[in-house]
């Protein structure tokens, strides 16, 4: 009698729904939605403007969206599937960040040179926060959110910002036009793709300073990190492919073709799916993460930017 209890509470219970990636398309102003367990396009939100940057709450019920005609950091309701909010962050926004804990999200404002934080519990801008670095692109946490990466187009440094203190203290020379960033889950290092050098640049995190530098692609430029923290993928602009470093040798053990002018990727909570922004191709590619093989090419809308996965 037990084991039948049993039984038809296990059948009882409903299976976990797979994903959905979310791909900001900058030049036909909508969102993508894509169902990972199937990966087909199962809806396409109108947005407006021009989506670039992207995260989503941990909770999965808002994504965040910075859109740079506007200068305003869109909020998507996801049940609902329509912008329910904007909140002014300055002019031409790009990349976003959010903690862990998504308590913050950070925008890289590209004119006005800086970071703005906004507290997700009551969304508007709290404050700004300057950069050396001319034309910021991404601002990405620290695993422990103490730390911002912040990469320009118009720079060879990472801006580190001290979130508590509100103030960028230390600056780590890389390559020239550094774009990507990724750290491995333990924070103990940062991958940064350097676009006009096709290097990636490995940061000591405790220390603030490169340890190791590693050739990539032509035009290297996003970086996802594997959950398991055993590989680093870089997209290569320039080539049309995905590199596959591997975080123990430190050295690249597998490049995948993808479409043009590949961009900016997410992995799938499990690591067995990498989604891939090819800019060019008005598509995503999708990479086994496990095997280093492409699985399929999805049709998208007009310059996909990135992808957010949740």
């Amino acid at each position: 009698m037990k084991t039948l209890i049993a039984g038809l509470f296990l059948c009882a219970a409903p299976a976990l729904a797979a994903p959905f990636a979310y791909v900001s398309n900058e030049k036909s102003g909508t969102v993508s939605v894509i169902d990972t367990a199937n990966d087909k396009v199962v809806a396409t939100l109108n947005t407006g403007g021009k989506p670039r940057g992207s995260v989503a709450s941990p909770d999965g019920a808002r994504l965040y969206l910075s859109d740079q005609p506007s200068g305003a950091l869109l909020v998507v309701d996801l049940a609902k599937r329509e912008v329910s909010g904007r909140i002014p962050v300055g002019k031409s926004p790009e990349g976003v960040g959010i903690s862990r804990d998504g308590a913050w999200i950070a925008v890289a404002v590209e004119e006005n040179n800086s970071i703005a934080l906004v507290r997700t519990a009551e969304p508007r801008e709290v404050f700004s926060i300057a950069v050396s670095g001319k034309n910021p692109e991404h601002a990405v946490f620290s695993p422990d959110g103490k730390w911002l990466y912040v990469s320009a187009e118009d720079g060879a440094v990472v801006d580190i910002i001290d979130v508590a203190g509100r103030k960028a203290v230390r600056q780590v020379k890389v390559g020239e036009r550094p774009r990507g960033i990724g750290f491995l889950p333990d924070g103990s290092r940062a991958y940064v793709a350097a676009e006009n050098s096709d290097r990636v640049y490995v940061i000591d995190c405790a220390r603030f300073e490169v340890i190791t530098v590693i050739p990539a692609g032509k035009r290297s430029n996003g970086v996802a990190v594997r959950p398991d923290g055993k590989f680093v993928f870089v997209s290569n602009g320039g080539d049309a492919s995905v590199s596959a470093i591997d975080v123990a040798s430190g050295k690249i053990t597998a490049t995948i073709p993808v479409g043009q002018r590949p961009w900016n990727m997410a992995l799938t909570p499990d690591g067995k799916k990498l989604y891939v922004a090819n800019g060019r191709s008005n598509s995503v590619s999708v990479i086994d993460a496990e095997t280093m093989t492409k699985i399929r090419d999805i049709a998208v809308g007009e310059l996909p930017w990135g992808v957010v996965v949740r």
